[in-house]
């Protein structure tokens, strides 16, 4: 069942979100760098906030009562400028459970962002991807979503190299 999370679904969210990150990312960084990022961006505090902030809006897909994947998206982009976009919607997050990848999940969160990013009048959706990370460009390019610029993305000290993706609306 995909819907809006509540702040009840914050525990669960920010849970996911580590081990998520963690499966796909953790090898990339020391204990402390990763550590300081997850306690940053996939806090229970953290998730609170994004939920509360009407400038977001977060869904996510419960199996078997339990969160399996979740998206969050930010209404105005806060993304490098590298577009004539007037209006860019920014996919600020979009992970599954690294047991259920392959499921389709991403695939009905992606198509939830889209259509809120039309009912919300944006004319591109933007995204930044780990540039070593082919499996997510693929997935992303399937919804006409293009490179824009190579930028960066910090965690701790450690610097990133990523992709800034859009789609035209």
């Amino acid at each position: 069942m995909l819907r809006l999370a509540t702040p009840d679904d914050c525990d669960a969210v920010a849970a996911l979100g580590r081990r998520a990150f963690v499966a796909k990312f953790g090898h990339l960084y020391s204990s402390a760098n990763l550590e300081a990022f997850l306690g940053q961006s996939h806090a229970r505090e953290t998730v609170a906030r994004e939920l509360a902030d009407p400038g977001m809006a977060v869904a996510v897909i419960e199996l078997d009562g339990a969160i399996a994947a979740f998206c969050k998206i930010v209404f105005a982009s806060t993304l490098p400028r590298h577009s004539d976009a007037a209006n860019p919607l920014e996919l600020k997050q979009l992970y599954t459970d690294p047991e259920l990848i392959g499921r389709g999940l991403g695939g009905r969160l992606m198509d939830w962002a889209l259509g809120e990013a039309r009912k919300a009048g944006a004319d591109e959706v933007q995204l930044t991807v780990y540039a070593d990370n082919p499996e997510a460009q693929r997935f992303y390019a399937r919804y006409g979503m293009i490179k824009l610029a190579d930028i960066t993305f910090r965690v701790g000290d450690h610097i990133d190299p990523e992709i800034l993706m859009a789609v035209k609306l």
